[in-house]
């Protein structure tokens, strides 16, 4: 009788050791849970960094990206904006994972890192997103989203340098054409003169090169925008003036005017235009 007793336990031993030795911390799990990285850098200079957020269950199958770009004037921010509207992407884009960029910011004591810098930076971080698509079990079915400055290099990469399968672009209260915002107040001027090595007269190739407008055509990505029509600080014509040529070009979008708003919206508006992006772009 001892002597079956041992060989059941032996047997059921031996069983458990196999299970367990399937489930090592070296083994990928069938079901990812959530994960965030964070400050992954994509370059060597300490800005050129992202915060990524992997969904739990995630495929490379089924799991889209949208890669968000801060705004600040291309002088100032941090990809911690992408915090304030987390929530709602994730209650509006359900199963995706997202991803906050960095990018170098303009030194005036240097003079360094102007927008012709950061728009390289926006290619970096592209093909570094590229090369980690395997490692995070993440689709190469990608969404571009910024704000202001971020959402002008969001465009200005998605119609200028795109070489990856962009669905769509979403972006708010943005810069378009430069030369026509150059005119806008003494400040904006200023700002530009420096960013861009000069004025629309002086450096009208880096103006043209660094506008998206510039770069639009029929085959460019669906793209949607908000504007708010009180906005101070980059005038509700820089959208107006995308409309013109994105429907000139017959490229599909969208263009909503916030009315009463400046430039930046409240939660509960955000809410609704997120929830207008989800529903333009679709399902891939």
């Amino acid at each position: 009788m001892q002597h079956y007793i041992f060989k059941f336990l032996f047997f059921f031993s031996f069983a458990l050791f196999l299970v367990f030795s399937a489930c090592t911390p070296d083994s990928e799990p069938d079901f990812l849970i959530a994960k965030e990285l964070l400050n992954e850098s994509y370059g060597a200079d300490v800005k050129q960094n992202m915060d990524v957020y992997l969904p739990s269950g995630r495929t490379q199958a089924e799991t889209p990206l949208l890669i968000y770009i801060h705004g600040g004037g291309w002088i100032d921010g941090d990809k911690s904006e992408f915090l304030q509207v987390k929530p709602i992407l994730e209650s509006q884009f359900p199963g995706y994972a997202f991803a906050s960029l960095n990018y170098r910011l303009y030194d005036f004591a240097t003079g360094n890192n102007g927008i012709i810098e950061q728009e390289k930076d926006i290619i970096r971080a592209f093909e570094y997103i590229e090369s980690k698509l395997g490692a995070w079990n993440i689709s190469n079915d990608f969404v571009i989203s910024g704000a202001s400055a971020g959402g002008h290099l969001a465009l200005l990469h998605a119609y200028k340098n795109n070489t990856s399968d962009l669905k769509a672009a979403v972006v708010f209260f943005p810069p378009t054409e430069l030369s026509e915002l150059y005119k806008f107040n003494n400040f904006t001027a200023l700002g530009l003169t420096a960013l861009l090595g000069g004025t629309p007269a002086t450096a009208s190739k880096n103006y043209q090169d660094t506008s998206p407008i510039s770069h639009i055509d029929s085959k460019d990505v669906p793209t949607i925008f908000f504007h708010g029509d009180q906005d101070t600080v980059v005038p509700i014509s820089q959208s107006q003036l995308l409309e013109q040529k994105l429907k000139s070009e017959k490229v599909r979008y969208q263009f909503t005017v916030v009315q009463g708003q400046g430039h930046g919206f409240t939660p509960a508006t955000n809410i609704a235009l997120l929830k207008e992006a989800k529903e333009f772009i679709g399902e891939f």
